[in-house]
């Protein structure tokens, strides 16, 4: 494009190679709806008037056209497939940009992760921008495949498709004045990059310090009092709606009363089966919660597109990206088009440009475990009661309880009547045998066992089961297909997806992953569970970083007081 040929056709003296005429226009800029023809040449707009020319033209007839969507912070892993697979499903709901964390398979891979990521993501119709992992791993109190220090983030902060340096999760670290992690926040300081937050229930002085050290953002918020205060003290609120953390019902009341200018949606993690219906879902919601449809799409578009500074997105106006959604609608928020560059890629819910398989390069089995043997699985009883991490439905946070178990032959077992079974991560990078064992409550499952190596931040290999048996079938399956999540029943697989790519995704179709997901679902609810995903929340009881229990390959460990603890110490007395 020629800045000669974009001035012309601005004016009118030429003709655009595409118009779209007679359109309702949301203009997030100056916050209303205005009538115009959209003027498009080289995949930029040109010009907002009346009357202009194109080589091509779709008249629209009013409807709505609105800038496309951006989602600001996910993890594509977590999807389990690869990204072309993510682009085909998420582009026909209007979501063309994505700002990535491959945090996950860093974990694993570290900068080769990374690579990886940015190999398979080359000539899909979708724009992949990426914040680099801060935390790899996440903290000391776990083992990852690799370390990622500043240095290592030095190699591609360069990078014109690296933003920034992805949510600090370790921020303990940053109010302790931790070396490395000072090094990595002044890295994206000296070049003036962003910085993402990760600091859940922080607050106060402490709130203040984790800001001033360059954080500019945080996706932990649960409660409004949490949100607001974050929002007054200058970061941007992401909105996270995942298939575990779903916070945004909690944090619509914020936008109702609060400016949503530094406001952003994000979905984080999200399984196969919530991917249809991405960010649109989200702003459908909060129209329908009362909030301005102007001001739900800003928060979908303008908003992500300043924080990260991505000038030409975000907005219909002359000189951004013709990066365009077709709404019949300011209700349901189904694309009737979706366009990309001033290119219809998707109409009516499907696809209609063509995404080619691209080489990515090969990777390494990644499910490097020591042997594993029916007694790794062995907790010596100690007590018939035991500390115990309680899911909290749909949320990450965890609760630490005291519970029930069995004893069997001097060996802490799993206790169905008290909903209390077993739970242990076996380090799967390293070989180094780490086991760390413990309780956990909320699954309810009545026999057998479930896994995955899907397991938050360092994806060791995390089991949960009613019997050591079915416990052992499962990981040595796991070791099989290098990769995955599996559903045992009395030695006996009931379901199982591989994962052979960084134990984390697939290299199948996603309508292939979509079906063994829902195939595991109903699995683990024969056996009992009452979870509607338990997969995801599997997946995160392994994460250090996020209150209050968690369990990772080095032991239980309490997030309140960053210390490791002995599940059988401290017990209150009058436990039932």
């Amino acid at each position: 494009m020629t800045q000669q040929r974009i001035i012309n056709v601005a004016r009118g003296l030429e003709k655009a190679d595409l118009v779209i005429k007679n359109a309702n226009i949301v203009n997030v800029l100056s916050e209303e709806i205005h009538k115009g023809d959209i003027a498009i040449a080289d995949g930029i707009i040109a010009g907002i008037s009346e009357f202009y020319e194109g080589e091509k033209e779709i008249d629209v007839n009013g409807a709505y056209v609105t800038p496309s969507f951006i989602d600001g912070h996910v993890h594509l892993e977590s999807a389990m497939v690869l990204p072309k697979e993510f682009a085909k499903t998420v582009l026909p709901a209007g979501t063309t940009t994505v700002i990535i964390d491959p945090h996950e398979i860093s974990n694993v891979f570290g900068l080769h992760g990374i690579s990886f990521m940015h190999e398979a993501i080359k000539d899909l119709p979708l724009d992949v921008y990426t914040m680099l992992p801060s935390c790899v791993p996440a903290t000391p109190y776990e083992t990852s495949g690799f370390d990622l220090n500043s240095y290592d983030l030095s190699l591609l902060i360069d990078k014109p498709w690296v933003l920034g340096i992805a949510e600090m999760m370790n921020f303990p670290g940053v109010l302790n004045l931790d070396k490395n992690v000072m090094a990595k926040l002044e890295l994206a300081k000296q070049k003036d990059k962003r910085i993402d937050g990760h600091a859940p229930m922080l607050s106060s002085k402490d709130l203040c310090a984790y800001i001033a050290s360059g954080v500019k953002s945080d996706h932990e918020c649960t409660t409004t009092d949490e949100a607001v205060e974050k929002l007054r003290l200058g970061m941007y609120l992401m909105i996270r709606e995942g298939t575990a953390a779903k916070d945004l019902d909690a944090l619509l009341p914020v936008l109702k009363k609060c400016n949503t200018r530094k406001c952003i949606f994000v979905t984080d993690d999200r399984h196969p089966s919530d991917l249809k219906e991405h960010i649109n879902g989200m702003v459908r919601r909060t129209v329908e919660a009362g909030i301005d449809p102007i001001k739900a799409i800003q928060i979908a578009s303008l908003n992500t597109a300043e924080y990260f500074g991505l000038k030409d997105l975000g907005a219909v106006a002359p000189g951004y990206k013709a990066d365009l959604l077709v709404l019949p609608d300011l209700k349901s928020f189904t694309p009737a088009l979706v366009m990309k560059n001033g290119n219809i890629i998707a109409q009516e819910g499907k696809l209609t440009c063509r995404i080619d398989d691209n080489e990515i390069p090969s990777m390494r089995g990644s499910v490097n475990v020591k042997w594993i043997e029916p007694d790794d699985f062995r907790i010596e009883a100690k007590s018939d009661i035991a500390r115990t991490i309680e899911v909290i439905p749909r949320q990450l946070v965890t609760k630490s309880v005291y519970s029930k178990i069995k004893i069997e032959n001097g060996n802490a077992v799993s206790n169905t009547d008290t909903d209390t079974l077993k739970i242990c991560v076996i380090e799967r990078h390293r070989a180094t045998g780490n086991v760390g064992k413990g309780f956990v409550k909320g699954f309810n499952l009545k026999s057998g066992a479930i896994a995955s190596t899907v397991a938050h931040d360092s994806h060791n290999m995390i089991v949960i089961g009613t019997n050591d048996e079915d416990m052992y079938t499962a990981a040595v399956e796991l070791v099989k297909s290098q990769g995955g999540k599996v559903v045992v029943q009395n030695g006996q697989v009931l379901s199982k997806l591989p994962l052979p790519i960084a134990g984390l995704m697939s290299d199948k179709e996603f309508g292939y992953v979509l079906e063994k997901c829902a195939e595991l679902n109903n699995a683990a609810h024969s056996i009992g569970c009452t979870l509607e995903d338990p997969f995801m929340t599997l997946g995160f009881l392994s994460l250090p970083v996020i209150p209050e229990l968690k369990v990772t390959d080095k032991g239980v460990f309490d997030t309140n007081t960053f210390n490791f603890v002995n599940i059988f110490e401290k017990i209150p007395v009058n436990i039932k």
